[in-house]
Order: structure tokens, then sequence, then C-alpha cells
């Protein structure tokens, strides 16, 4: 009877020992698993309901995105979900820190914020961060290849995120999938999203699941990402101290024109250039190509390379970003190097120049077309961020607004023979120095930059 007894007590402080564990983990169901208490239904007119201890949306015709909210708004939280989508036509997302507009979409009313993004396409973005309803994709997942394969189509997809001051992360089966700084919401609601279906009846009925839904407010530690995932930030001029981590470094510090110099120069032009409120502004010289202050160079020589950059064209401008510059040619005119055109391509005729629209925006200059869609430019006089990527095996990536536009391997045959009926061709191993500047283009016409950041790749 005493052992019977001991037992008991043993068995009764295992339990209160593990009520107390889970308690004082800080974790908070949203979901009960049998009502939607705690919800509400936004926007459009989708179906959500409970079944075998999931909220299940289904797709319905004739209704825009329909969303299933918090009541509740949160500030600084990790989130974690299972979700099962069953076809790779459906489409769907998880708001954070959103908002709702009773008066927005025309009266029907719009939901705007973050949004991870639940994409099973064959574009595979899933843990993207999508800006719902407001600035459209904030990180597509692009950006991290290594992670667009992280979610499955027909089985249940463990999902975490977290939004820890201006920082949002995002796993998907535990894989880190984007990372993004940003400051323009600080709290909102939580929001399960039915992607609308537009008037298309065949794809009527499609479902999404959602279970297992938890938050945790209090008490949170962000949780460590591998060294190297590229990071959107919104912040001008700053580095998070993962991206220093991971070798980030600023080209431009924001204020002072440190790091740079006059192509072919010892100091930096005396005219032509101006910092400003954060902003480095190559001035207008009414198209008149280095006829103000020239082209600017980075003090050092780089070899293999991640860059990215911030720029805003005026109408009808036109500039670049060089690389492996090495002012070996002395060339009047701009510096010799590959370059990342920046142009307006409905203004500008050298648009209309070159073979089939290599002189396009974010085009390599006068060799390879960016293959870029509209929908992913931003308009002229807003900011575009630019990234380019030089491998050590010499293979070469151009980025604009985080979507690949084109890739080439530098020195390969084929980059060869393009350089052989490009106007470079009177440059011998044009483009194949092992390491050369940075170059910021003047061509006569205002773009501003910001946000120059680099880091060296090994």
């Amino acid at each position: 009877m005493k052992k019977l007894m001991l037992s008991y007590f043993i068995l009764c402080f295992f339990f209160v020992d593990v009520s107390i564990a889970q308690s004082s983990s800080g974790w908070q169901s949203l979901f009960d698993g049998k009502t939607l208490n705690g919800w509400k239904k936004l926007a459009g007119s989708a179906d959500y309901k409970v079944e075998n201890g999931n909220i299940v949306g289904t797709t319905v015709a004739n209704s825009g995105n329909t969303f299933l909210v918090t009541e509740k708004e949160f500030s600084d939280f990790a989130l974690e979900m299972d979700v099962k989508i069953d076809d790779s036509t459906s489409n769907s997302g998880i708001q954070m820190r959103s908002h709702f507009d009773p008066n927005g979409h025309q009266g029907k009313g719009l939901v705007y914020g973050y949004q991870f993004e639940i994409d099973p396409s064959s574009r595979k973005w899933s843990g993207g961060i999508y800006d719902e309803g407001r600035r459209d994709w904030q990180y597509p997942v692009s950006l991290n290849p290594q992670a667009q394969k992280a979610f499955k189509v027909g089985v249940y997809n463990h999902i975490r995120m977290e939004c820890i001051g201006n920082e949002i992360k995002t796993w998907i089966n535990n894989i880190p999938v984007s990372f993004l700084v940003d400051t323009l919401d600080s709290k909102g609601f939580i929001g399960l999203q039915v992607h609308s279906i537009g008037s298309n009846e065949k794809l009527a009925g499609e479902h999404v699941y959602y279970k297992n839904i938890r938050i945790k407010t209090a008490g949170i530690k962000p949780s460590p990402f591998p060294k190297g995932i590229y990071v959107v930030n919104n912040i001008p001029n700053y580095l998070s101290n993962y991206e220093r981590e991971s070798g980030w470094a600023l080209l431009f510090d924001g204020k002072t024109s440190h790091g740079w110099r006059g192509a072919y120069k010892t100091g930096f032009p005396e005219k032509g250039w101006q910092i400003e409120n954060g902003v480095l502004t190559v001035l207008s010289s009414e198209g008149k190509e280095g006829a103000n202050g020239g082209d600017i160079v980075t003090d050092k020589e780089y070899s293999a390379f991640d860059i990215s950059f911030d720029f805003k064209l005026t109408p009808g401008a036109n500039s670049g970003v060089k690389y492996f510059v090495t002012l070996s040619e002395h060339n009047s005119g701009s510096a010799i190097g590959l370059e990342y055109q920046l142009l307006d391509d409905s203004l500008h005729p050298d648009a209309k120049l070159g073979r089939g629209g290599d002189r396009t925006m974010a085009s390599l200059y006068d060799l390879i077309k960016a293959n870029k869609q509209k929908r992913f430019i931003h308009p002229i006089g807003e900011w575009n961020t630019g990234r380019i990527v030089v491998y050590p095996n010499n293979h070469v990536e151009h980025y604009l607004n985080g979507i690949k536009v084109l890739e080439y391997e530098r020195g390969s045959k084929e980059f060869r023979d393009l350089v052989a009926i490009s106007k470079y061709k009177i440059w011998d191993h044009f483009g194949e120095a092992k390491e050369g500047h940075i170059l910021l283009q003047d061509h006569g016409n205002e773009v501003s930059f910001r946000s120059i950041k680099l880091r060296k790749l090994k």
C-alpha cells in the first residue's frame, strides 16, 4: 500500500511538473481546435470552418482575398502553426502585424500588411514576405534559392515566423527562408488567407488547412539564422547585427564620401556629386557624360563579392554601376567595366539601341538583356534595389528588386563571343580582370544612391 501511495505521489508530481513547464514556456494557443473564438472574417466571402482540429479555408468564385484574423493585435512575437495545401494551383498566406481599412478595395474592405507567403506553384516562393495590399513583394524567395524546396504540397508543413523589433524572419520545416528589416508596422493582427480565384469556377472548393496555431509574446529570443542568407534591409544606410556578422559592410556611410574617389583622380570630385539626407546623388549636366563631376570609384578593389544598392532615377535618366573596373584603359569618357545598367527604359533612347534590349535597366550593358517583369520595376522617381553577385568561380548574377534577371559565366566562351560583337571588343580580355573597383557612373543625368553594401565571397 505504501509503495502504491508513493507511486501515486510521484505520478502527481510528474504531472504538476509538466503542467508548470508548459505554462512557463510562454506559448499561448490562438486556436482551441473546436471553435473560431477569438477570430473574425474580413474582406471576402470565402468560407472558414473547423474540421477535425483544423481551421479549413475554402475558395469560392467571385470573391476577393478573404482573411480570418485575430481579434487581438500583437507587437513582438514568435508564431508557429502547421499548414497544408492540397493543390499547386492554390495560394494562401499568413498575415503578420496587419491592419484593415473598411473603405479600401472600393468599399469591400482591404487587409494590408506583412504576409508570410504560401506559394505551392512552380515559382516556389513559400516563406517569402509579401506586403499585402500595399508595397507588393518585400522578400521574394529567389533571394534564398536553397529554401525554395522547403514547402511540400499535400502534407502538413511546420511554419514559424518571428517579428522582433524591426526584424522579421521566417522558417518552413525548420529551414530558414526570409529575413526582412523594416519599420513600417510595429504591431497588428495575425490573419489566415484564402486567396481569390476570381471568377474561375474550376478552382472553387480548394482547401487550405491550419492547425496547432500558437504564439509567444514574452521572453522571446531571436532564433539563429545561418550566416550568409541575404537580408532585405529597408532602413537606409544601416546594417543589422546579423549582416555585420555575415561580413557585410557599407560602402557609403550616408554622410561622407569616405571610401570613394573620382575615376582617374586622387580625391572625390569637388563638384557634380552631392551628399544630403543620407543620399549620394550625381547631379545633372543635361545628359553630357562625365561633364560635371565624372564617375566615382571605390578606393578598394574586389574579386568575388555580393553587392546591393538602392537607386532612384529621374525621368529620362541614364547611369550605371560598373564592376571589375581596373582604370587601366585611360580612355576618355566613362571608365571601362562590366556594367549593371541604370536607365529609364521608357524615355531614354539607349533602351532601343544595342541588340535585343541589352541596354535596358538591370542588363549587363551591351552584352545581355535583363529578363524582368514590369510588376517588379518600381516607377521612375521611386527607389529600386539592384544587386550583383560575383561568385569565386566567376558565375555572375544580376537582381532587380529581389528578382534574378540574368546570369552568366565571366570569361566563358559564350561571354567572349558576346564581347566580340559588342562595343567592348577593342579591349583585350574585357571584364576578365581578377579584381577591380566598383564604379558609380556620371552619365550627365541626376541619379541617386543609398544603402550600398558589399560582402566579400570566398
